[in-house]
């Protein structure tokens, strides 16, 4: 019995020995490598910025003709532009600008981070048109001597029914004999008028009378007689027809016409 039992361990003993080389000299399991973890991704690129003044704000306001200073400061750019008129320039400067008429400025700036703009508005106070010259004076003309006789020989009035030269109308026709006494070539007519009192043969008759006591008196004063011409036109031609006593007095008169 006890030689069995021996034999039955060492069976057994022999078997898990066996076991255990079994599993000494199978296959070994190889680790698997494992890849890195990727980088991390660079951080994006810083966006452009760029700020843009006119006189040293956002707007200004100048006179025609006067200057105006730009000013502009980008950063994370590479290309700074400014329109209209300046095209490429640096990330900052300066530049003197004169606008003829009211505009505004824009500049950009492009990076690799993306692109900014910046504007300045100028007014540009246009001043009104100069008023219109005015017209030349016409040409300078030289009265003609029919002007200069009318301009300066004056009516000699009388009074009702008379013939006699009024003394307040004695400094009037001194004053006509001074100026045909200047001027010798010019000859002339003395028209006796009449108010509308009397008959139209009395009134001829009255108007002749007084155109000849003034041609009388010229004579005296001077005036050749070959130069005077009278006529009397009696109440045919007066000068306003009211009834009342000033309307008569300014058809008692004797004119004056220059003849061609």
């Amino acid at each position: 019995m006890t030689f069995r039992r021996n034999r039955t361990r060492i069976g057994m003993m022999i078997l898990l020995l066996g076991a255990l080389l079994l599993v000494s000299c199978g296959p070994k399991n190889t680790p698997v490598a494992t890849a890195p973890p990727p980088p991390p991704p660079p951080p994006p690129a810083p966006a452009p910025t760029i700020t843009l003044r006119a006189n040293g704000g956002t707007t200004a306001s100048i006179d025609r003709g006067r200057a105006v200073t730009l000013q502009w400061e980008a950063s994370n750019a590479g290309t700074v532009r400014i329109e209209p008129g300046l095209g490429d320039v640096s990330a900052t400067g300066t530049r003197d600008v004169n606008p003829t008429s009211s505009v505004t400025y824009t500049a950009t700036a492009i990076g690799p981070g993306g692109r900014a703009q910046d504007t300045a508005r100028i007014t540009v106070n246009v001043p009104p048109p100069p008023p219109e010259a005015p017209p030349p004076p016409p040409p300078r003309r030289d009265p003609s001597m029919s002007e200069l006789f009318d301009g300066n020989i004056q009516t000699i009035y009388f009074d009702y029914d008379k013939a006699e030269i009024r003394p307040d109308q004695m400094s009037r026709l001194q004053g006509n004999a001074a100026w045909l006494k200047q001027n010798p070539n010019v000859r002339f007519t003395i028209e006796g008028n009449c108010d509308e009192r009397g008959s139209q043969e009395y009134n001829l008759a009255l108007g002749d009378h007084r155109s000849n006591v003034v041609k009388e008196f010229l004579v005296q004063q001077g005036i050749a007689s070959s130069r005077i011409n009278i006529i009397s036109f009696g109440e045919e031609r007066p000068t306003c027809r009211e009834e009342t006593e000033a309307c008569m007095q300014r058809n008692r008169r004797a004119d004056f016409k220059m003849n061609p």
